[in-house]
């Protein structure tokens, strides 16, 4: 009976968390379920609705991530190492690519790189106001009028596409997790990782860059080997983060300058195991390999936020 009584307050202590937890602003969850890293500038800045209680849901009218100059590269790593790339998608990223190998992160390295800033101010919502807004494929009608937005509209083909990304069956190889609400974002990537020692890490540009210009490496100092998950913010009238993890990866933090003097604090992600990507796809062809030949790498943008596994998060998360 003792033992009885000491599981129902186990249950019973359990049930409480889940009940507080759910009731905890968003930058209160952060600290609670992820205590070892601080919050990182893209998360912050896309904190404008925090404040807000269930039932509040916002009119955003405006798909975020359009026009954005760098809307395609905004797409590297979001479904580019399994589907075939079409002649478009590779004009596009030449003669400037986005992805290199490994082998080229090192002190003195000249890369010729497109900006890694991008503009997508899509606001973050709560997980309460996030929940109570359908997002399917199937709820599209309700969800163009919800944000008024004309069905045959470039916003709501943006929608659309958004939708069906997040719907598709996940890759080879690949873990994929579309999060509506930074509290999703967070337990996916503790679910996932198995850990809530975690180090969250973002590129951090100076300011605002040329389109395309040289970089030289300045340092290089790898944050984690192994498992990892990317969040790439998408095109949606509010934050949607697509998380993924694509096998093993080596994560780096990449001091640079450019031509024009700009530092920047870019996370690179090498993908150690490419053997079972698609041949077709937009790395292997404009780097001319093949899958499984060796790792290759790319940078995350200003707005993508990585968590990987960390052994003393609170030293090396430096954003």
């Amino acid at each position: 009976m003792e033992l009885h009584h000491h599981y129902f307050f186990i249950l019973l202590s359990l049930a409480f968390i889940a009940s507080h937890a759910a009731n905890l602003s968003p930058e209160v969850y952060w600290k609670v379920k992820l205590p070892n890293t601080p919050m990182p500038r893209p998360i912050k800045d896309a904190l404008h609705y925090s404040a807000l209680t269930e039932g509040d849901v916002p009119k955003l009218r405006q798909p975020y991530g359009v026009g954005s100059s760098s809307s395609h590269r905004g797409d590297v790593g979001v479904g580019s190492w399994y589907n075939s790339a079409t002649k478009k998608d590779v004009n596009e990223n030449l003669p400037v690519t986005p992805y290199f190998f490994e082998t080229d992160l090192h002190q003195g390295k000249k890369m010729n790189l497109p900006s890694l800033k991008n503009y997508n101010p899509a606001p973050i919502l709560p997980r309460k106001v996030a929940d109570s807004i359908p997002f399917s494929s199937d709820k599209i009608e309700e969800i163009l009028n919800h944000f008024s937005i004309d069905k045959d509209s470039e916003g709501a083909k943006l929608i659309k596409k958004t939708l069906k990304m997040c719907e598709e069956p996940a890759g080879n190889g690949e873990v994929k997790y579309c999060a509506t609400s930074l509290e999703s974002m967070v337990d996916f990537a503790s679910s996932y990782l198995g850990t809530n020692n975690i180090v969250a890490i973002s590129t951090v540009v100076e300011n605002e860059t040329p389109e395309v210009q040289a970089y030289t490496i300045e340092e290089v100092k790898e944050k984690a080997n192994g498992k990892g998950v990317i969040c790439h913010k998408v095109a949606y009238p509010y934050a949607i983060h697509y998380c993924h993890s694509v096998g093993s990866t080596r994560t780096f933090m990449v001091s640079m300058v450019g031509s024009d003097g700009t530092k920047v604090n870019a996370v690179s992600e090498c993908h150690e195991d490419t053997a079972p990507m698609n041949p077709k796809a937009l790395p292997f062809q404009l780097l001319n390999v093949k899958p499984g030949d060796k790792p290759i790498c790319h940078f995350i943008l200003d707005d993508q936020i990585a968590l990987v596994p960390s052994q003393d998060a609170t030293q090396v998360a430096e954003n």
